[in-house]
C-alpha cells in the first residue's frame, strides 16, 4: 500500500484529487492539506510515501517546500501551469499532471509510481540485482469502470486490438485501452517477448515453435519476420526452423 498526501490550495481541485485517490486499490489518503506549512507538518509526523503536490500556492509554492525537504517521497505534481514542467522533472518527480487531468492521465502516474516503489524496495532488499529483476509481480488495469488486478504469472499471451489490448490471464480475457507498445513497457523483458505487430507472449507458457507460427495451449499466434530472429536468439536456438 502507498500512503499519500494530497496538498492543493484549491478545494476542488483537492477534492478530485482525493476521489482519484480512493479509485485507486494500492494507494491509501493520510491526509489532505490547502497549504504547503500544514503539509510541512504532516511530513515531519507522519510516514508518506508518494506526495501529490500543486505548485502555484500563496506563502510557499510546491517547488520550495519539495527543496526544503531532506527526505523526500516520491512526488507527483499536479498544476496548471506547463512552464514548471522542466523544473519539476529536475526535482525527479515521478510524473507531472497537467491540470485538467482525466483519471486515465491519473492512473498511468500512480502506476509509475508504484512500479518505483517496488524496484526501489527489492534494490534495497537484494542490493547488487539488476533492475530488470526488480519488475513487480502484477500490473492494474482499467476495464468496466474497474481496476484489475492481473498477476504477470498468469499471462498467456497479449493480443493488440487498434487502440486497446486483450490480456489473457485466467479464463477470461481483460480488453483495456492501451497501446501495445505501452504493455510491452510494463511488461519484464525477461518473461515477455513481443512476437508480431499484434502480439506479446509469455515465454514460460509457449508449447511449440514453428517457422511461422508459434502455440500457446491451443491458440496459434504468428511470429512475423521482424521479430523472429530475436526470439530464435533469446531461446538459444541459433538457426531458425526451415
Amino acid at each position: 500500500m502507498i500512503r499519500c498526501l494530497a496538498v492543493d490550495d484549491e478545494m476542488l481541485a483537492l477534492d478530485l484529487l482525493e476521489d482519484n485517490i480512493k479509485k485507486v486499490p494500492f494507494l491509501e489518503l493520510v491526509q489532505s492539506c490547502r497549504s504547503a506549512p500544514e503539509a510541512m507538518e504532516v511530513l515531519r509526523n507522519k510516514p508518506i510515501d508518494l506526495l501529490f503536490l500543486d505548485i502555484q500556492m500563496p506563502d510557499i509554492t510546491g517547488i520550495q517546500l519539495l527543496r526544503s525537504l531532506h527526505h523526500k517521497p516520491m512526488v507527483i505534481f499536479t498544476t496548471a501551469f506547463s512552464k514548471y514542467a522542466t523544473e519539476g522533472f529536475e526535482l525527479d518527480v515521478i510524473d507531472y499532471l497537467l491540470k485538467p487531468y482525466a483519471f486515465e492521465r491519473f492512473l498511468k502516474a500512480v502506476n509509475k509510481a508504484h512500479e518505483y516503489m517496488n524496484m526501489r524496495d527489492h534494490a534495497a532488499n537484494q542490493p547488487g540485482q539488476r533492475e530488470a529483476a526488480a519488475a513487480p509481480a502484477f500490473l492494474f488495469v482499467k476495464a468496466d469502470y474497474k481496476l484489475y488486478k492481473i498477476n504477470l504469472k498468469d499471462i498467456q499471451y497479449v493480443e493488440g486490438l487498434k487502440d486497446y489490448v486483450k490480456i489473457y490471464a485466467g479464463d477470461k480475457p481483460i480488453v483495456t485501452q492501451m497501446s501495445m507498445k505501452a504493455i510491452e513497457e510494463k511488461l519484464p523483458s525477461h518473461d515477455f517477448i513481443r512476437v508480431h505487430r499484434s502480439f506479446i507472449v509469455a515465454f514460460d507458457k509457449i508449447d511449440f515453435i514453428q517457422k511461422h507460427m508459434l502455440t500457446i495451449g491451443k491458440k496459434e499466434i504468428p511470429v512475423s519476420e521482424h521479430y523472429r530472429d530475436e526470439l530464435f536468439k533469446i531461446i538459444n536456438y541459433e538457426k531458425p526452423i526451415d
